[in-house]
């Protein structure tokens, strides 16, 4: 059973006093139900995916303490995270995970049948990626791959379709992604290669910077493609330039390559995320 006494330890555990991931998860979702509706989708959609992302990122990150729980120790910026302290029990930990996924999955059951099948794969992936870092060095693509699922999960609540392009929006929330964490794994890259952790910040090297650079352009030539695609107002590729100017910024943090900087980097994210989604907004309305 949960104790209320813990209350707070849940809460850091569901990293909710750390919302930077629920943004990155929201922004992309946005992004999906704006496309998908041609506008502003119907309230009762806004309000469920808004509720389901908090739910489900609350749910990764818990499921990702449980599996790193016995190497979070001997990671600087991890020592202090309730299951390595001893506040929350690991068995405590699942029973917080199952019982948000179960949340999760209650409020898509207000959504058509089709959109609760492809739930299931939210649920996968959430499931799957903290374990990828023992086996390969793209943990960040699975990561990627699972804070991508919102879109074409808003495709089919809103349209009951997936038409092929919303493959291009997916694919650039995936590079976009790959290249924020990957600024994140750069802040843990020494104690990673200490503990036998694997990330793509070790895979790439040398090459970190420059493959931040190329997944970021990449991302900025999917939407813009995009936004040609759907006839999007010039607005659209005014946020793009926004978005651009602001990964400008962030390489001038990251090619110090130092903790504090990538972190910030990383952190600075959200403006980017934001922007587009002002961007496709205006660019439907207009």
């Amino acid at each position: 059973m949960l104790s209320w006494h813990n209350r707070h330890a849940y809460w850091r555990l569901m990293r909710a006093d750390k919302p930077i991931g629920t943004y990155l998860l929201l922004w992309p979702t946005v992004w999906g139900l704006l496309w998908a509706a041609n506008g502003i989708p119907a309230w009762h959609i806004i309000v469920i995916f808004v509720l389901g992302v908090f739910l489900m990122r609350s749910a990764g990150c818990v499921i990702n303490d449980y599996a790193d729980r016995k190497v979070d120790g001997s990671v600087e910026r991890t020592q202090a995270r309730p299951l390595v302290s001893g506040e929350v029990k690991p068995k405590e930990a699942l029973l917080l995970f199952f019982l948000l996924v179960a949340a999760a999955f209650f409020l898509v059951l207000f959504l058509n049948t089709k959109t609760i099948l492809l739930s299931l794969g939210a649920l996968f992936l959430a499931s799957l990626y903290p374990f990828m870092k023992r086996y390969t060095h793209l943990p960040q693509v699975v990561l990627g791959a699972a804070f991508s699922w919102s879109i074409p999960m808003a495709f089919m609540a809103i349209r009951e379709e997936l038409p092929a392009w919303l493959w291009l929006v997916y694919l650039a929330n995936l590079t976009w992604t790959v290249a924020y964490d990957t600024a994140y794994a750069m802040v843990d890259r020494e104690d990673d290669l200490k503990i036998g952790v694997k990330s793509t910040a070790i895979l790439f090297g040398r090459f970190d910077v420059a493959m931040i650079v190329v997944l970021n352009t990449v991302t900025l030539i999917l939407l813009a493609y995009v936004g040609i695609l759907s006839q999007l107002h010039f607005s659209f590729y005014l946020a793009l330039i926004c978005a651009a100017m602001l990964f400008i910024y962030q390489f001038t943090l990251i090619k110090t390559r130092q903790r504090e900087a990538c972190f910030a980097a990383f952190l600075h994210n959200h403006w980017v995320g934001m922007s587009i989604a002002v961007g496709v907004l205006f660019g439907l309305m207009l």
